[in-house]
């Protein structure tokens, strides 16, 4: 199934949430106002706020209060893929060029830098103090991500622990953090508040452990860049990790060599080890392993429409292609 046929019950409610985006991120500084719009323009899932919405179902929803959440989580979301791009040196983010890349690292840095006070000033305008600590909490947990994969460049000596840890830091606390917010502005109760961020976490790991095997199977085309980007960064991820783990370090090592950055060619050598070990499969099944535990979770709430289309997301998440 399609996202945009999962979405169909939110349309409306999303085209709104668009909207908001857009007035949102217009800046009066014209560089600031087209950076910001460049990014928004080259699209994306909206997960976050989706999860927003539909976590909301579950108290008193109301779509004018919800926005605010919805819209500060997307923002957190884009900014951090903004300063992603200029530490990871990227050209391309979803087919389209960069910020870095379109005008330079200065402007980039400032356009996510401005994104991130947007999304704390949409937030504060919450009148619940909880709401502020949680979010406050998952920006300073995806701050701590971003230094530990810098500092985990190119370390073959890491265990996969440290790989877990990051990716909860990285991605799946500010999915968890979509589903709880959305529950905790709607007032839903607390155990269902919960259930849901619990939820949010399983999906958020399932999430990024299928992106990073996406990194290795999938299409320039698919991915809106080149395959093997993590390993160009030196990021190592799961699938490498296990085909470490079954002998291959030395090999895998030897490849990358002392070299600071890795080439197309050494990617591709390692790229072919992985797929020789396991390491796909491997990772899949940790991924699906989340995804039932998610699913568990979403057993625990109300019957509702909600609940199954969360589930659906959850599904298209484990089976994607980009």
């Amino acid at each position: 199934m399609k996202l945009k046929t999962i979405y169909a019950s939110l349309k409306k409610d999303l085209s709104f949430i668009e909207s908001e985006l857009e007035q949102t991120v217009d800046a009066h500084h014209p560089v600031l106002r087209d950076a910001s719009n460049h990014l928004l323009k080259a699209g994306g899932k909206r997960i976050r706020p989706v999860f927003v919405l539909l976590s909301g179902k579950f108290g008193d929803y109301n779509l004018p209060l919800m926005k605010n959440v919805a819209v500060a989580l997307e923002l957190i979301h884009m900014a951090s893929l903004v300063h992603d791009d200029v530490i990871d040196d990227a050209e391309m983010r979803r087919g389209a060029k960069t910020i870095k890349a379109k005008w330079d690292n200065r402007v980039a840095m400032y356009t996510g830098d401005y994104i991130f006070a947007r999304a704390i000033e949409l937030v504060t305008e919450l009148k619940e103090p909880a709401a502020n600590t949680i979010l406050s909490t998952a920006i300073l947990e995806m701050s701590i991500g971003e230094i530990e994969q810098i500092r985990d460049q190119f370390n073959w000596n890491q265990n996969v622990r440290d790989y877990f840890r990051r990716i909860k830091r990285k991605t799946a606390l500010l999915i968890a953090t979509s589903c709880e917010l959305g529950a905790v502005a709607a007032g839903a109760s607390k155990a269902e508040q919960l259930h849901l961020k619990k939820f949010g976490y399983y999906v958020g790991m399932s999430y990024q452990i299928t992106d990073d095997i996406l990194d290795y199977t999938g299409t320039v085309k698919q991915l809106g860049k080149p395959a093997g980007g993590d390993l160009l960064q030196g990021n190592i991820t799961l699938p490498v990790l296990y085909a470490m783990n079954q002998g291959n370090k030395e090999e895998i090592m030897n490849v990358f060599s002392e070299e600071l950055y890795a080439s197309q060619e050494q990617v591709n050598q390692v790229i072919s080890i992985v797929k020789s070990s396991g390491g796909i499969e491997h990772a899949r099944d940790i991924s699906d392993r989340y995804l039932q535990k998610a699913f568990h979770e979403l057993n625990q709430l109300p019957s509702h429409s909600a609940r199954t289309s969360l589930r659906q997301i959850a599904e298209y998440i484990g089976k994607r292609k980009h």
